[in-house]
């Protein structure tokens, strides 16, 4: 039976492609044996030319259900029915739920300078407002001016939302001049990844065959910061259809070099952060796309526990995968961004109603820290920031305990994007619109869509079986720690952790050689971000990485 099923659900899905790979209406050819030999050399299968000849039958009827199947209008939003379970066996989640509790920021004033309150954190922007000392009105043509100075230099806005941000900056001003403060980010001026479908707005996804595409309905993240009383001042660039830094407007650069990408996909979002355009802002991970331009640019980001942000309203690349978190400057500014964002909508069916008990001031000598020590005794570029990093944690006292993740194949998993990337933009790949978008190398999203045609669905599912063990795997090995420290590049961990769900903080700890940032990736337990993100600040409070920005744009 498993032969069998094999044969079909394979050479199946193969055999249809060779008529409507690129949208053609093409009369397809009669399946025969040769045909089916041939193909099942690129799978690297030998079914006999009997049992080839008793399943051409059911291959044709499969092929003509495939072009019944692609008459029905599937739009990016549908997800499919089979949902991704990031939640390993004997997983328990936290019942008790506790009030939020951030740090004290002390007496913050308006500087001299107002150029400065461009790298100003979230935190003491907050206690600006909060206190009356500068309006929201104020701040966010503040950063409305800063973006459109330097936005030709670091290419990272692909739309701005001027007018809804004046009327929302003037709404915030009214209510916290009547005492109706609604928390930490209101009137805060912030910009959101273009993928996020905003009202009003265009929604670009950063590629050509959507660069005019306008989406009426707010995404549920821009709809829970508007709540918060935030407000929206531009849309940021992504690498086209979330990859990489290139977008249908040009590349986006890091201040720190604006001869180099800020590499992505959350290019703009980190770029403009970096460069003290805005105080955050929204990105997006499925393999990378907020560690990978944080380190870039140096800034402080999060990325969520698989299951933690509604994805409401947000581009569709990888349904098991996709994850929204915050980028900004300090890890406690993504925990105040975090506790406006996550939660259940009821509208993404993925979403864990899981209580986020952040408290700054937690005793967290009670928890067990680990690290990568294999991966850490490697020799790669950032060695030297990261063994100081190391350093520093035994100094504050921590006893790091070594550990190793789990030995699975998983670059052989991340073909779970390829396929799940495929259907998602499955239509424009059939039509060949997908050769209107800028990058058209081996290894950009056109030539990983139409090779994604070719990946059985029985490997897909037996991909996700060997995903599963992970997951047991690793939540076993999380028994021994709270946390653990990881090289942000130099290790499986990015792809393990993207795998699993895991959350991950990744913040600055020096710079190379170069003058460019480099970062440390602390990961939690799954749904653990409160402990995760309070030992991530106890780091960073103790070194000032963060603090140091880009000369060009301190001006």
């Amino acid at each position: 039976m498993l032969k069998k099923s094999l044969l079909y659900s394979t050479l199946g899905l193969l055999l249809f492609t060779t008529g409507a790979l690129f949208g053609r209406q093409v009369q397809m050819e009669k399946i025969t044996i040769p045909m089916v030999q041939n193909a099942q050399k690129l799978l690297g299968l030998s079914f006999t030319e009997a049992q080839i000849d008793t399943a051409l039958a059911e291959l044709t009827d499969l092929r003509n259900g495939y072009v019944r199947l692609r008459q029905v209008k599937l739009e990016n939003s549908v997800p499919p029915a089979l949902q991704f379970n990031p939640i390993p066996v004997g997983f328990q989640f936290a019942k008790e739920r506790e009030k939020f509790k951030a740090s004290s920021v002390g007496k913050v004033s308006v500087p001299a300078n107002k150029e400065e309150l461009a790298f100003y954190s979230v935190r003491e922007l907050a206690d600006l407002l909060k206190n009356k000392k500068i309006t929201s009105l104020e701040l966010t043509q503040f950063f409305l001016d800063r973006l459109k100075r330097y936005n030709p230099q670091l290419h990272c806005v692909t739309s701005f939302t001027e007018e809804l941000a004046l009327q929302q900056a003037r709404q915030a001003d009214s209510e916290i001049k009547a005492g109706k403060y609604k928390g930490l980010l209101h009137g805060i001026p912030f910009g959101v990844k273009d993928l996020l479908s905003t009202k009003g707005y265009k929604t670009t996804w950063g590629s050509v065959p959507y660069k005019d595409q306008v989406l009426e309905e707010d995404a549920t993240v821009v709809t829970r910061l508007r709540e918060a009383g935030a407000v929206l001042v531009a849309k940021m660039t992504l690498g086209e259809l979330a990859m990489g830094d290139v977008w249908y407007g040009g590349k986006t650069r890091t201040p720190w070099d604006v001869n180099r990408g800020s590499s992505g996909s959350s290019a703009g979002s980190a770029s403009a952060v970096a460069a003290g355009l805005l105080p955050f802002a929204i990105g997006t991970e499925t393999l990378g796309s907020i560690v990978s331009p944080s380190n870039a640019c140096g800034t402080t980001g999060l990325r969520p526990s698989y299951g933690r942000v509604s994805r409401h309203g947000a581009m569709a690349l990888s349904w098991s995968m996709d994850k929204i978190g915050p980028i900004a400057r300090t890890v406690e500014d993504c925990a105040i961004v975090f506790n406006a964002i996550y939660g259940p909508d009821g509208k993404d069916q993925t979403v864990y109603d899981a209580p986020f008990n952040y408290n700054a001031k937690q005793d967290l000598k009670k928890l067990r820290i680990g690290y990568l020590k294999s991966d850490f005794e490697r020799n790669y570029p950032t060695k030297a920031q990261d063994q100081a990093t190391l350093e520093a944690l035994i100094k504050a006292g921590y006893e790091l305990i070594p550990i190793e993740l789990p030995k699975t194949p998983v670059n052989d998993l991340v073909m779970t994007i390829s396929v799940e990337g495929a259907a998602a933009f499955d239509e424009i790949t059939r039509n060949n619109k997908v050769a209107e978008m800028v990058n058209q190398d081996k290894n950009a999203w056109p030539n990983t869509f139409r090779s994604a045609r070719f990946i059985p669905a029985v490997e897909y599912v037996q991909a996700q079986r060997v995903r599963y063990q992970l997951i047991q795997e690793m939540h076993k090995m999380m028994e021994q720690v709270d946390v653990y420290v990881s090289p942000s590049f130099a290790s499986s961990n990015l792809v393990v952790t993207n795998l699993t769900g895991h959350p991950c903080v990744v913040v600055p700890n020096g710079f190379n050689s170069r003058n460019l940032p480099t970062t440390i990736t602390f990961i939690g337990k799954l749904f653990g971000e409160a402990d995760l993100l309070a030992f991530a600040k106890a780091y960073q409070d103790q070194t000032d990485f963060h603090k140091k920005h880009p000369a060009a744009f301190l001006k």
